[in-house]
């Protein structure tokens, strides 16, 4: 375990999230709601810490798998960790496991809360919570990687570490350029929808807030009622297209930038994609057509929260809780699947399902006809052992930690559909569940063990188990290990 090389990469990991959080101080500066000082602070000390760790790189800078998963997994538990801090200084949350819930929450845009009230938090905490999800939403380091310059080598170890998805893979032969790449499409797509809910009357600060909470998949809003606040058509519409955007791989909008547009629209992930949102939104309407004045807002309302459920944003607009129970069925199915690998999404991944699926069916025809050669095939391409296999592993994981978590947290004497829909929504970092953490509620009635335990949960969702896992795994720092 190459333990210098760890700390340094932390190091500027902890000096980029003090340069992070200088817009959030401006912010507090410029309204002067009191929340300038905790910015300050916890800058201050993230530079302390930063900047000797990162002062000389290691004679030894060679990373390999291990040090990379430790590497990443360490680094979002340290930003989390010191993220949460101005919310504390601040007042804003006064109590630590809270306010580290709330931060978890926003690196991993999972959006779960535990705030029962947000309009009288200071501008530049609110800023700073919101932010956090655009910084997640693309991935901490992969942030880094595109601002910093790294060895080909780390770059690659960890955004294979990073990602979400079956694989990781370059857009062009530099890693640091793919990241450049990756955050510049990402930027532009955040500057549009800012401009078009500015056209739809939304105020700028809320219009930055929430495209930054759309761009990551977040949620976090800064009204109480959330996008219900503004009661507009227009804003839902826009919102719920810019959901299913960013919650497709970003890896097809550069195909369609170097023009290869038929490439991108050949994507059996994306057909899978749009297929599960067709699907679900001609069951939703259906649903709930008597519960609406029509066709148009029973569609409106479907579109919207299959939208926001799908990619993992979490942003409501109804109260789907009191939905029939087949709509709330749905949605805890899209739950699971969440968005695209190479998104800013949540979930299980419709590649993944894909995957599973099509690796079902050769199974079966394997089990008919055993003499066969069966092939499984994405894209027209075959997939390998090992990806099949990493499939296979990542269920058995999710299974795993939802079914641990979900027990765990019983202890605190909720029912089971708040247990196992609060764990599936922060494991998938969807944010609302159902029953007393449904879209109009909040996590505040969890204990503080539990709030940690599904803050474990978010990090290893957004992680995919594996880094988390990892971190907390004896064997992991043994010395023989390899």
């Amino acid at each position: 375990m190459n333990k210098r090389m760890i700390a340094y990469l932390l190091g500027r990991m902890l000096t980029v999230e003090a340069v992070l959080m200088a817009p959030s101080a401006v912010l507090a500066a410029v309204y002067g709601e009191g929340d300038l000082r905790a910015f300050l602070v916890t800058m201050a000390l993230l530079v302390l810490l930063g900047v000797p760790l990162s002062l000389r790189r290691p004679a030894n800078s060679a990373i390999f798998a291990r040090e990379g998963f430790v590497t990443v997994a360490l680094a979002w538990v340290l930003m989390s960790g010191f993220g949460a801090l101005p919310m504390v200084l601040s007042g804003a949350i006064p109590s630590y496991v809270d306010a580290l819930f709330e931060m978890v929450s926003g690196f991993t845009t999972t959006g779960a809360s535990i705030l029962k009230e947000v309009e009288s938090l200071p501008r530049g905490v609110l800023f700073w919570r919101s932010f956090s999800h655009w910084v997640g939403g693309m991935g901490v380091l992969v942030f880094v990687m595109a601002i910093l310059p790294m060895s080909e080598n780390r770059s690659m170890v960890l955004m294979r570490a990073e990602v979400p998805g079956p694989t990781a893979s370059k857009l062009v032969p530099r890693m640091r350029d793919t990241a450049k790449i990756l955050y510049g499409t990402y930027s532009v797509m955040t500057l549009a929808l800012i401009v078009l809910l500015l056209l739809g009357g939304m105020p700028w600060f809320d219009a930055v807030c929430h495209a930054m909470g759309t761009a990551g998949t977040g949620g976090f809003s800064v009204r109480n009622a959330g996008i219900a606040y503004y009661n507009s058509p227009y804003i839902e519409v826009v919102l719920s297209i810019f959901m299913l955007l960013f919650a497709i791989n970003f890896n097809l909008y550069y195909l369609i930038l170097i023009r290869r547009v038929r490439e991108a629209l050949k994507s059996e992930e994306l057909h899978w994609f749009l297929g599960i949102v067709a699907g679900a939104v001609l069951i939703i309407t259906a649903c709930v057509l008597p519960l609406y004045s029509g066709l148009g807002e029973s569609l409106r309302h479907a579109l919207f929260q299959v939208s926001s459920i799908i990619s993992t944003t979490g942003f409501a607009t109804v109260d789907f809780a009191l939905w029939p129970v087949l709509a709330q069925e749905v949605l805890l199915v899209l739950m699971f699947v969440g968005a695209c690998a190479g998104s800013t999404g949540g979930g299980f991944k419709a590649s993944r399902v894909a995957l599973s699926c099509k690796s079902l069916a050769a199974e079966l025809h394997h089990l008919l006809h055993p003499r066969a050669v069966t092939t499984v095939r994405l894209d027209g391409k075959a997939v390998d052992h090992a990806t099949i296999t990493g499939t296979r592993n990542y269920l058995i994981g999710c299974v795993l930690i939802l079914t641990a978590v979900t027990l765990l947290i019983a202890v605190d004497g909720f029912d089971f559909t708040t247990n196992f829909s609060a764990t599936m929504s922060c494991f998938n970092n969807i944010g609302p569940g159902l029953s007393v953490v449904g879209p109009m509620s909040n996590y505040s009635a969890y204990s503080p063990f539990s709030k940690l335990l599904l803050s474990f949960a978010m990090l290893a969702g957004r992680l995919e188990v594996f880094p988390i896992v990892l971190l907390f795994s004896p064997r992991t720092w043994r010395r023989s290990a390899s």
